[in-house]
């Protein structure tokens, strides 16, 4: 019988040759979520023999992850803002960058205000307001419909489905007409050039939803539909925030200038680059 500590030992050493990255971690996480425990409870269970089903299931998640295929779709959730996001191929993955971005928009607001969240995919930068903001009022939008079936999965999951409207829209092609006066608007839109995209990690390019990524130009595109859309739905001092890739700061910043916001600020990632940027109106 193969232990705990056996498996992952194989795992790690397979998953290395295959050219995977962090593959202890992923055998960690792969095994616990065979076993249905925290990672972490796995070195309190080294010794104990996996059974056969239990070696047969983890066989297949551990071929899964040797191709590529990011562990978050493997096990179908992940963590975000200390919450469980239940995740599919359909969306793209959080990241924790994305974090920053919530933050920002709770650490500069009040509880009773009204949010817009463009291009939402599993519902995490909504679902997370308004889990923080207990009063606020949310719009969460994005072009597939499995996007939107997922975030209202997640949103019912955490009790918080009865503050958030959930609608089918093309922010290239449509005006935001189905909501009275914002607060916020706030997106992570596809930031990827075209160019770009085809140096992306296997795991980003070949596995996650394309349409979430780039916007098949120069990455450039929704921060100017969305900046020149969203000046005339927000109220006076009310904000819009970007997360942006890196190296696309100065030319955000001048998109939402030229768009009349002001008191623009810039907020860096974990790594010291600029990640989050949002201005007012007046």
């Amino acid at each position: 019988m193969i232990t705990v500590l056996e498996a992952i030992s194989l795992s790690t050493d397979f998953l290395q040759k295959k050219g995977i990255s962090s593959p202890r971690i992923n055998a960690e996480l792969l095994l616990a979520h065979v076993l249905k425990c925290k990672r972490l409870q796995l070195y309190l269970s080294f010794d104990r023999p996996l059974k056969q089903n239990e070696l047969n299931s983890y066989r297949e998640l551990i071929k899964r992850r040797s191709n590529f295929e990011p562990v978050q779709y493997i096990t179908g959730n992940v963590e975000f803002h200390n919450v469980e996001f239940k995740i599919t191929p359909a969306v793209l993955i959080p990241r924790p960058e994305t974090e920053i971005l919530v933050e920002s928009i709770i650490n500069n607001s009040n509880d009773e205000i009204k949010i817009l969240d463009i291009g939402c995919g599993s519902g995490i930068i909504g679902i997370s307001l308004a889990l923080s903001l207990r009063k606020a009022s949310v719009y969460c939008t994005d072009i597939s419909n499995e996007a939107i079936n997922l975030a209202m999965e997640n949103a019912k999951r955490h009790n918080v489905i009865s503050r958030i409207n959930f609608l089918k829209h093309d922010i290239i092609s449509q005006q935001i007409d189905f909501v009275s006066e914002l607060d916020v608007i706030v997106s992570n839109p596809p930031y990827i050039s075209r160019n770009d995209f085809n140096s992306l990690q296997k795991e980003i390019k070949n596995f996650e939803p394309r349409y979430a990524l780039t916007d098949e130009s120069d990455g450039y595109t929704f921060f100017k539909s969305i900046s020149s859309k969203a000046f005339n739905k927000l109220s006076a001092g009310g904000k819009l925030y970007f997360e942006m890739n890196e190296g696309q700061s100065l030319t955000v910043k001048n998109i939402m200038k030229n768009n009349s916001f002001f008191n623009i600020k810039i907020i860096k990632d974990y790594q010291n680059i600029d990640r989050v940027i949002y201005g007012e109106r007046k």
